[in-house]
């Protein structure tokens, strides 16, 4: 008995250990995806992104209507490419919450924006990721934007 209960006990800490390192390998491509937009280095922001990205953005707009915007993840590369050198943008993680089930992952990265050192807004962005090989790829991502209800709002 007191053999099944430690091969038990070793086959529940080697599977707990081997999600940890999964996690480990997601938030390493969204620390990735947010290196490469700081640095304005897009390959490196490409290297965690699949072919086809889904990029989508929630918030309300000034009549407080809800809006759901879609756009190309092109416009948001181009943009971090002609980015001017004196514009700084800083997307502050505030936490992560990542799921794993197989092949598919999900990040929770509450956040800052600072715009040139000012508060900008803050909100919660949501990656979809989906595992190639043995690299964690961002496959969709949206995002919420909101100026009130913020720690430095």
């Amino acid at each position: 008995m007191k053999h099944i209960l430690f091969y038990a006990v070793v086959l529940i800490s080697t599977a707990l250990l081997a999600q940890d390192d999964e996690k480990l390998k997601v938030r390493e491509a969204v620390d990735t995806f947010f290196e490469g937009f700081h640095k304005g280095d897009t390959t490196l922001l490409k290297s965690v992104l699949m072919e086809k990205v889904l990029l989508q953005t929630a918030y309300k707009n000034k009549e407080g209507q809800d809006v759901l915007v879609s756009d190309e993840i092109s416009k948001l590369i181009n943009a971090i490419a002609n980015r001017p050198p004196e514009q700084k943008w800083d997307e502050r993680l505030l936490d992560y919450s990542i799921q794993i089930d197989g092949n598919m992952a999900n990040a929770w990265t509450p956040y800052e924006f600072w715009f040139n050192g000012k508060f900008s807004h803050c909100g919660v962005n949501s990656f979809q990721l989906f595992k190639q090989g043995d690299q964690w790829k961002i496959i969709y991502l949206i995002d919420t934007r909101r100026r009130n209800g913020c720690e430095n709002g």
